[in-house]
């Protein structure tokens, strides 16, 4: 367990964890929602606490920052707006993160499972 800026992290590790961690982590995220709801209904406040299950998360992390780097050299190349694939909700935050620290905007578009980031030129 640790904190990381303004939230709790929690890491689960050792043997063979997969299975909680799911198809691109969809389970690790249905196991996160649960534990935050159990937060919420033992102290009554909401949690933004961040679960990570085999290292799922943190080496999401760092393919999500390459593929912002990516984003980032395209945009500042072309001028243009980048539109990304769709992504979780952590997956934009890391995003819009890297983008952010390269100075350019970036912004998210779509509904539901279609969610996903846009990157702009830098005004």
């Amino acid at each position: 367990m640790d904190v990381d800026g303004d939230r709790a992290a929690v890491s689960i590790i050792g043997g063979d964890l997969k299975h909680l961690v799911g198809r691109d982590g969809e389970v690790l995220e249905a196991l996160q929602e649960l534990t935050r709801l159990a937060v919420y209904r033992e102290t009554g406040e909401r949690s933004r606490l961040m679960l990570d299950v085999d290292g799922f998360r943190a080496a999401r992390r760092l393919e999500l920052e390459a593929v912002a780097a990516g984003a980032i050299e395209k945009v500042k190349a072309e001028g243009q707006p980048v539109a990304l694939d769709p992504m979780s909700p952590f997956e934009r935050k890391v995003v819009h993160d890297v983008v952010a620290e390269a100075g350019l905007t970036s912004e998210s578009e779509g509904a539901d499972r279609q969610r996903h980031v846009v990157v702009h030129p830098a005004s």
